[in-house]
């Protein structure tokens, strides 16, 4: 009897353990190749293996010190796109990373970020292990990966915190740092005239300039869409309090990938928030939106009319 009573408590606490030890990240991995095998032949079996390791190094490594619930891991998606390939095991491919967010009190999830990836160049063969070391650049892909990681923590505790993703963007500075150092480095880390770049897109995080715009993704999540259900006026007039500052991030640094990557992320959103908002508020809101994303004016304009 007593030896079936610590069975149970000895898998009990096995349970307990596991759920507190749970990964912070919960990836879904798209790997489309139907370019890259429409010009040369292509093993499925490859691609396979090549999404399972992509797949298990974002949601199986431990990325920080704090304890997260299954259901309490950072959504996020990977859609990969592989275009050429120019020699075995060298690839050419766009990648683009979204993450998403739980509203509180809701079942709605936001897109709280999305970066897409120009130049994800790596080398991968399935019989050739790829290391990972965050104090030393070695292999292209897991540095990316680890790079998409700590990014996608950033953003997802400075919503929850004010600046709360600061070790993150730190952390994703260093591997960008290694990898713009090493002896030979891939242009998607490079200081050149891309600015929709990964050195681009830590560079605005690190930057004091980016302020207003990290502490607008804590108000514009925390204080507008967690409290939307309850308070809905105050929730609008608090998005126009941050569209207000990233206007003067904005003016500061146009065409910079954080303003871009946001409404990418946040246009429909955005609309579908204020459309009941005030007449003024809603041309308050067209002007600021229009001068911001102009590509996306037509969608604002029905705000006005």
């Amino acid at each position: 009897m007593k030896k079936g009573l610590y069975v149970w408590l000895w898998v009990l606490l096995l349970a307990i353990s596991t759920k507190g030890q749970a990964q912070e990240l919960n990836f879904t991995v798209s790997l489309n190749y139907d370019q890259l095998f429409a010009q040369q032949k292509t093993d499925a079996q490859t691609m396979e293996q090549l999404k399972t390791y992509i797949t298990d190094f974002l949601n199986n490594t431990r990325w920080t010190n704090d304890q997260f619930a299954p259901e309490e891991r950072v959504k996020c998606k990977l859609n990969i796109n592989l275009i050429r390939s120019v020699t075995q095991g060298s690839f050419e491919a766009t990648a683009q990373l979204i993450v998403t967010r739980p509203v509180y009190n809701s079942t709605y999830e936001s897109v709280l970020f999305t970066y897409v990836d120009r130049n994800f160049n790596f080398t991968y063969l399935p019989n050739s292990p790829l290391f990972f070391n965050e104090n030393n650049y070695t292999d292209e892909l897991p540095f990316t990966l680890a790079f998409y990681s700590y990014i996608a923590l950033a953003l997802d505790y400075d919503s929850f915190s004010k600046q709360g993703g600061s070790p993150f963007i730190q952390r994703a500075f260093n591997l960008a740092t290694l990898a713009r150092n090493a002896s030979t480095f891939p242009k998607a880390w490079a200081t050149g005239s891309d600015t929709r770049n990964r050195y681009w897109l830590i560079e605005n995080l690190m930057s004091q300039q980016f302020l207003p715009f990290r502490e607008g993704v804590y108000a514009y999540h925390r204080l507008a869409l967690d409290t939307a259900t309850e308070t809905p006026g105050q929730s609008r007039k608090t998005v126009l309090e941050v569209l207000q500052a990233l206007r003067q991030v904005s003016q500061l640094r146009p065409g910079a990938i954080v303003i871009n990557s946001f409404f990418d992320a946040k246009s429909e959103e955005l609309y579908k928030i204020m459309k009941e908002a005030s007449p003024d508020e809603r041309q308050q809101v067209y002007t600021l939106l229009s001068s911001m994303d102009p590509a996306k004016t037509e969608l604002y304009r029905k705000l006005i009319q």
